[in-house]
């Protein structure tokens, strides 16, 4: 649902030129400093990309799911760090806050999550439980009008600099299942809350994961998301269809860029006397990729329309990241193999996004989990 074409437009050309003028030329920089530059972090909190999924109501720019979208395919047409340091802010950093909060954690965090004052994170993996984000042990126990936090959370986003996280830990012992989860808003300085060091990833650089270890950790009880026990993965899950969106959006942008990256390079680059765009077997892979990325962008505006039209779309949610997800992996292949020996080569940019989109396939929920969701629901629709 898009509400003003002609606002839109701008917004999106606004994105568009800041990708490329500022955020293309800085990827080298971002990977070899494995830093977001302060002065590319301020632009963003300036150009409101942190509250791009929040109210107006709370100083942000409130967009649909379909407007979201657009703009997410925009901002993964550079390295997928820079998207990462706003995106829990729009994201599972902030949303369970906006669909489960009380007013007076609303009006508390988001308008602060919006223009970035505070960087958010999100707590549900452990070292023992990731797909199977049930079983988690972190335990909170009731303690007067606080809770006792103990447990540790693994792969934590924004986990080294976050000011905030949404923490889920087992309020009632007894449940096993989810139903004995709850949901805080634990703020980065509580005694008790600790960071591992920050964890050397594969691709991503410049996008921090960390350990984020609770030891004795007294949280005030009006910190419980909602104010309810029990409720917690509930929370959790409502935001799962927009985030999953979200990424799906994201690995088309990449999709999309690496098919320009692809073809420029084809054209330029001659063997056997032509370009090689000019060899069937490199339009083949060229063609394959420009025809999935274009199957990736429809199938993820189609899903957008469909959530902002009131539709459930857990289902296609779980479809759109798991055909984007794998489809951006495979794009990225022929993107190197297109380069031939240059592609692997860490001056080409497909040599850095071939390692960074393999992480697409595996968090906001594994291919495999996205395969079990969606057939598990066709069940579900049928019986």
């Amino acid at each position: 649902m898009i509400r003003d074409p002609e606002l839109l437009d701008q917004l999106i050309d606004t994105i568009s030129r800041f990708v490329r003028e500022r955020l293309i030329p800085n990827e080298a920089r971002l990977a070899e400093e494995d830093a977001v530059p302060a002065e590319l972090l301020e632009e963003m909190k300036e150009m409101g990309l942190f509250g791009l999924s929040i109210p107006e109501e709370y100083g942000g720019l409130g967009l649909t799911m379909e407007e979201e979208a657009l703009v997410a395919m925009e901002i993964g047409k550079t390295s997928p760090a820079f998207r990462s340091v706003f995106g829990t802010n729009n994201g599972i950093g902030a949303q369970g806050i906006l669909i489960d909060g009380t007013p007076e954690q609303k009006a508390k965090y988001v308008p602060r999550l919006a223009t970035g004052e505070l960087l958010s994170s999100f707590c549900l993996t452990e070292p023992d439980a990731g797909s199977d984000a049930a079983s988690l042990r972190t335990t909170a126990v009731r303690d007067g009008d606080h809770y006792v936090l103990n447990g540790t959370k693994r792969f934590i986003t924004n986990g080294p600099e976050a000011d905030v996280f949404t923490v889920m830990a087992r309020t009632d012992p007894s449940n096993k299942g989810a139903g004995g989860i709850t949901a805080f808003i634990v703020e980065g300085d509580t005694p008790g809350l600790k960071r591992g060091p920050a964890d050397n990833k594969m691709g991503q650089k410049g996008a921090h994961t960390c350990d984020i270890i609770f030891e004795d950790c007294r949280v005030p009880a009006e910190n419980i998301i909602g104010g309810v026990e029990g409720k917690g993965f509930k929370t959790a899950m409502k935001v799962l269809d927009r985030g999953r969106l979200h990424i799906s959006a994201v690995c088309v942008g990449v999709a999309e860029r690496l098919v320009e990256e692809s073809l420029n390079y084809a054209i330029e680059r001659k063997q056997f006397g032509v370009p090689l765009a000019e060899h069937q077997l490199v339009q083949a892979m060229l063609a394959d990729s420009k025809t999935e990325a274009y199957a990736g962008r429809a199938m993820v505006l189609d899903a957008a329309r469909r959530k902002d039209a009131g539709e459930n779309v857990s289902t296609l949610a779980s479809c759109c990241k798991l055909f984007c997800a794998e489809m951006v992996g495979r794009v990225a292949d022929r993107a190197v193999q297109v380069h031939g020996g240059a592609g692997y080569m860490a001056e080409y940019a497909v040599e850095r996004f071939y390692r960074d989109v393999r992480l697409f396939r595996i968090y906001e929920g594994t291919t495999q989990i996205q395969q079990v969701v969606i057939a598990r629901n066709m069940v579900r629709e049928v019986s």
